[in-house]
């Protein structure tokens, strides 16, 4: 039994870490750290280059100095160039910088002041990805109407704006972007409603002369920054229709995925930051791939007639639970509390939510996560105590039958089924649960599991320090010591407790502790913390329970004899055999 749920975790753990890292070795995963951009765009070397030079682009391609700039030869998103007379409109608050575009009335430059890229050159994080194919945020697009569309998203709109910057004293502000053709019937307006503590936009499209079905665009990667981060979830578009989630990411083999319905909201996410519109009315939506790293995304908004009027709603920011939640609208589903090896599952969600609260309440006064994460470790190992306690006892019962089950096993080795029956009879006179050990594991696996999501993608971990050297509870420890100390404690975790396993298993299992180690050397600090602050409790517990709660009998010379007599590789003594057949015969006279 034991070793098949040491070959069961083993395995498990090579489909877990080996699956994401096998694909983009083959050159299948549709997320690889080396983003494909149009030949005439420098292309960094490697993909923290390219966030830096992405999250810095706001000051090299916009110069988002002054409220108003002339972006006369700037590259646009297609590629080609704006027109002279264009302009870059800023909306500055506390929490956002953006750079609107008078060309089309799109959005060129989407800043979060508050969170910073992980990289030497520590900038904000830009949401924009400026080199896709297709057109930027807040574009429409006329379906089947190239002329239509070229007109509405490349001629200059005007422009008017309320406010020069938003604060507690002036809290909201509008934007509007106004087009009305010369030689033509059609006519555009665009109003944004920014906020100052929201990364919230409420937008309206206003547009007349247009009976073409339009296409609100979503952009091309926005919201997607860190590209290595697809170990759990996924990168790319997201979407809810109905009460249905869907996570999908076009391929090379269906570059574009269409999906007609009512849409509540449609995404692009990655595992720290997404931006969604959440329309009033949406009768579908698109998704198309450009090339292995660059997806677009796009609503289809009702057919249009005269006097058309659209509403939604553009979250573009941090994935936070509670913020995403007060939507209510299935949008904190995106952070896959549930994932195990490869879907969601519905024990550890509802196991890591309320978890997650847990360690937000208790950070709320440690003010460290570090310290968060080992309390909340502890908490979970003392709630588990009668569950350990049950399973060192029935380990330490099929401790002691090992002699009679191994004469069993040579006995009836050649008639499974008896061998069966004779071996329960011998768990139901010593009282042992063969499974006992095994079970309060698989109990705990929910709880483990949902506090490993939480630790790998949860953004309030991101860039949160612990103490010393660790400045960065979601990335690598810098020195290794987090992994090398999981290794060590792992060791002697193995050394002393109670294992049924044969010798030579048990010896053999010895190795996992270093392949465990080199593999935690690539994982998030906080994580590492979490099984380093575990196994020393385990240990801890160990200990105690051998001392002073569940001692191990000191076999006596009964114990001994019997033993011995038990024991199937020694030979039965001839005089003990003589003195039992007496014995019966002495018991047949009387």
């Amino acid at each position: 039994m034991e070793k098949r749920v040491i070959l069961f975790l083993v395995l498990s753990l090579g489909i877990i870490f080996g699956y994401d890292l096998l694909l983009k070795e083959l050159g299948y995963s549709p997320f690889s750290n080396s983003p494909i951009i149009d030949e005439e765009i420098h292309q960094p070397e490697s993909s923290e280059e390219f966030r830096t030079d992405r999250s810095s682009s706001l000051s090299t391609d916009t110069s988002l100095d002054t409220p108003t700039d002339s972006v006369e030869n700037s590259a646009m998103s297609d590629g080609q160039a704006l027109v002279p007379n264009a302009e870059v409109i800023v909306v500055d608050t506390p929490l956002v910088r953006v750079g609107l575009s008078t060309e089309g009335g799109a959005i060129t430059s989407w800043e979060l002041k508050e969170f910073l890229t992980q990289t030497e050159e520590s900038v904000p994080v830009q949401l924009i990805y400026p080199n896709g194919q297709y057109p930027g945020p807040l574009t429409l697009r006329a379906e089947g109407h190239e002329a239509l569309t070229t007109e509405i998203q490349k001629n200059v709109y005007l422009v008017e704006k309320d406010f020069e910057e938003l604060d507690e004293r002036h809290p909201t502000g509008r934007v509007k972007f106004t087009y009305e053709s010369g030689d033509s019937d059609v006519w555009v307006e665009k109003v944004l409603v920014f906020h100052y503590d929201s990364y919230v936009v409420d937008i309206e499209i206003r547009t007349r002369g247009i009976t073409e079905k339009l296409d609100l665009v979503l952009g091309t990667n926005f919201g997607l920054v860190e590209w290595g981060q697809g170990f759990i979830g996924l990168l790319g578009s997201a979407w809810m229709m109905g009460e249905e989630l869907v996570k999908e990411s076009p391929d090379a083999d269906d570059p574009t995925i269409r999906r007609e319905g009512a849409v509540t909201w449609l995404a692009l996410q990655d595992k720290y930051f997404i931006s969604v519109f959440m329309p009033e009315e949406a009768t579908g939506l698109v998704a198309k791939l450009e090339n292995e790293m660059v997806v677009s995304a796009a609503l289809n908004l009702p057919v249009g007639s005269e006097g058309q009027v659209h509403k939604t709603r553009l979250y573009a920011g941090p994935k936070r639970f509670d913020v995403l939640k007060s939507f209510e609208n299935g949008l904190e589903d995106t952070i896959d509390f549930g994932w195990f090896i490869y879907d969601s599952f519905e024990p550890v969600k509802f196991v890591a939510k309320p978890l997650f609260s847990v360690l937000l309440y208790i950070n709320d006064y440690t003010h460290n996560f570090g310290w968060a994460i080992i309390i909340v470790t502890l908490c979970i190992k003392l709630l588990f105590v009668p569950l350990q306690y049950k399973s060192y006892k029935s380990m330490q019962g099929m401790k002691t039958i090992q002699g009679p089950v191994a004469k069993l096993q040579e006995k009836y080795k050649d008639d499974k089924q008896k061998l069966n029956t004779e071996l329960m009879k011998l768990y139901k006179e010593h009282k042992v649960n063969p499974v006992g050990g095994c079970l309060p594991m698989f109990l705990q696996m929910p709880v483990f599991i949902a506090l490993f999501n939480i630790l790998y993608m949860t953004i309030e971990l991101r860039q949160a320090p612990f103490m010393l050297w660790i400045h960065d509870l979601s990335i690598q420890d810098p020195f290794y010591v987090l992994p090398v100390l999981m290794g060590a404690s792992m060791f002697v975790q193995q050394k002393i407790m109670p294992t049924t396993a044969d010798p030579n298993m048990a010896k053999m299992m010895l190795i996992l502790p270093v392949g465990l180690t080199f593999l935690f050397v690539t994982f998030p600090a906080g994580l590492v913390l979490y099984w380093v602050t575990n196994n020393v409790l385990t240990i801890t517990q160990q200990f105690v329970t051998d001392r002073y709660v569940l001692p191990p009998p000191k076999p006596g010379p009964t114990e001994v004899a019997k033993t011995d007599s038990s024991d199937p590789d020694k030979p039965d003594k001839p005089g003990k055999k003589k003195s039992s057949s007496q014995q019966s015969g002495k018991s047949k006279k009387s």
